[in-house]
């Protein structure tokens, strides 16, 4: 299959794979069709990704979720447009990546929350801004706007050694949020935190996506957050990395791990992993 065709793709989700009109190109957030990725190890190539093929519709929340090794933070990537795939195509907002020129509509929020110690919470959102055009003043504006969105705006002027790991957390995605963008990637952005705050941050990052209904796209090892979280979760196999299943999450949200629907849908997952 040569890198930019669509035809002869395998069923996914009991959708035919057929070649794209530009209408339904729009109609999702972002496409990936035949993604394939190695890289060289000690001279000889490791195949990390094989073959992935995944849609996800605008202002969805879909989790990927599969073991060490099986090539879901190098998805993650290829979507963000770090790394390129050695075979197939991305989609972003109707545009193949190669076309597509508004990277700013991309947000990523990092495992680690990368905060600048010397710089204050709004100084710290004010960041992501300072490569574009904005004047100082709206920056600061977005920022202080930002972080009272994530519950933060008395705690503006407090550098990152003065804040709790969950109000870190909360800092680092008001960043990713202050460009409003149409899609964010996060990388297990939750995982180093304690069970209650990562559940404080599970419940905030619904009541934003809520308000701002951008589309999500998360990492994660956490079954239990994947379902909590996502409206479909995208199970992939050991490395290389392919799409063994993708679940729908058909239960309505607010949802708490001790629901028996909650129960089953872990269940199912774990079977699949």
């Amino acid at each position: 299959m040569s890198d930019n065709t669509y035809t002869d793709l395998p069923d996914m989700d009991g959708l035919t794979q057929e070649t794209p009109t530009a209408v339904e190109r729009a109609s999702f957030a972002i496409r990936l069709d035949g993604i394939s990725k190695s890289f060289a190890n000690a001279g000889e190539p490791l195949e990390v990704l094989k073959n992935i093929n995944l849609t996800v519709a605008e202002h969805a929340i879909v989790a990927l979720l599969g073991s060490s090794g099986s090539g879901k933070s190098t998805l993650l990537n290829i979507i963000s447009g770090i790394v390129k795939p050695d075979r197939g195509q991305v989609c972003l907002c109707g545009a193949a990546s190669d076309e597509f020129n508004d990277w700013c509509a991309i947000s990523y929020m990092f495992q680690d929350d990368r905060l600048l110690p010397w710089r204050t919470a709004i100084r710290n959102v004010e960041f992501a801004l300072e490569a574009g055009s904005l004047p100082k003043a709206e920056r600061i504006q977005r920022a202080h706007e930002t972080l009272k969105l994530v519950d933060l705006g008395r705690f503006e002027e407090a550098f990152p050694y003065q804040l709790s790991g969950g109000m870190r957390s909360r800092v680092a995605l008001a960043r990713s949020l202050v460009t409003e963008p149409r899609v964010l990637l996060m990388d297990e952005p939750f995982s180093r935190l304690d069970a209650q705050t990562r559940t404080l941050m599970h419940a905030e990052l619904l009541r934003i996506h809520q308000i701002k209904p951008m589309t999500v796209v998360f990492v994660t090892h956490d079954v239990a957050e994947a379902v909590v979280l996502a409206d479909r979760v995208a199970v992939m196999s050991p490395r290389p990395g392919t799409i063994r299943e993708v679940v729908e999450i058909a239960f309505t949200r607010p949802r708490d791990v001790t629901q028996p629907e909650v129960t089953s849908y872990i269940q199912r997952l774990l079977a699949l992993i």
